[in-house]
């Protein structure tokens, strides 16, 4: 099987195309549609890791800032960490979920070069994490619950990252995210990388969506590492159990999000209408719970990560 993702959407891409033509001349396309239907659910049913990767990390799957707009309402974006500057990869505020007010935060890569830039690719500096707990531990004052969206490379590495703290402000969000008194639903919607990521996973409920990934580092960084050579991603992709199907089966997550057909890139409607009903149930169930018990379930939670018998 090729490691190239292209590879398999080009002949998808092909028959969209003879289907739209079809379509302009009034000709019948269900029997495409069919062809299509099950070519796509086929192709997306056997993807690698790395594909599964490559999957996650597609230009136009929806963003923190696409979900937001298609699941919350009355949302107010706030800005800054109230010590140095305010770092626009982390986007978060409140708004309401079916009614509910509540505080959602996640990571924001950009579309175009020029957005991609000014939000840094996703990676977030100190100042990026500083904001997201500011604004987690405003819902903690106000019994807000909170959302969070993960899809990020991992956090910058720049020297000026490190001068202000980086591995510090990841840190910090652990310890405070591990005793908030108020629900946290995690959702993985893209690129789950390394402590970057997991700044903002410490869940009641950590949800990925099928085609993402969630890893301690990205293919690349782990081929590099382990065989000195970059370029044997995929081979790395296959070892590091990256997926949601490899991520469920460990515990580390507590639920796979479907996709619509060819992946969340195709329908941000429709990913966003298969994603409303796990953040429904989970914060009906969070919310039943005294908040006093909920650092002692997240913490039994992630506690039983990683056990295994002999």
């Amino acid at each position: 099987m090729s490691t190239d993702l292209a590879s398999i959407e080009e002949p998808l891409l092909q028959l969209r195309r003879q289907i739209q033509e079809l379509a302009e001349a009034g000709e019948d396309t269900a029997p495409l549609e069919g062809e299509l239907g099950r070519l796509t659910r086929d192709a997306y049913a056997k993807l690698s890791p790395w594909q599964t990767t490559l999957v996650a990390r597609h230009g136009l799957r929806p963003y923190t800032l696409d979900f937001i707009a298609m699941l919350f309402e009355d949302f107010v974006e706030l800005h800054g960490d109230r010590k140095f500057a305010d770092d626009s990869s982390i986007v978060g505020g409140f708004g309401l979920f079916n009614g509910v007010s509540c505080a959602v935060i996640g990571h924001q890569k950009g579309r175009d070069t020029k957005e991609k830039i000014a939000r840094n690719f996703g990676m977030s500096r100190p100042e990026g994490y500083r904001k997201a707990l500011r604004l987690m531990k405003t819902a903690e004052r106000f019994g807000r619950p909170i959302f969070t969206f993960i899809d990020t490379p991992g956090a910058y590495p720049g020297v000026g990252a490190e001068e202000r703290g980086q591995a510090e402000a990841i840190a910090v969000n652990l310890r405070e995210m591990a005793g908030l008194k108020v629900p946290i639903i995690v959702t993985v919607t893209g690129e789950g990388g390394s402590g970057g990521a997991l700044a903002l996973g410490v869940g009641d409920r950590v949800f990925m969506l099928e085609h993402s990934v969630y890893s301690v580092i990205s293919p690349e960084g782990c081929a590099a590492i382990l065989w000195k050579d970059p370029t044997a991603a995929s081979r790395a992709a296959e070892v590091m159990r990256i997926t949601a199907k490899d991520l469920k089966r460990l515990g580390v997550i507590d639920e796979i999000i479907p996709e619509p057909e060819g992946g969340a890139h195709t329908n941000h409607v429709h990913a966003a209408a298969l994603l409303r009903p796990y953040l429904e149930s989970a914060l009906s169930e969070l919310m039943a719970m005294a908040p006093d018990r909920l650092p002692d379930h997240r913490y039994d939670k992630f506690r039983k990560m990683g056990v295994f018998e002999v």
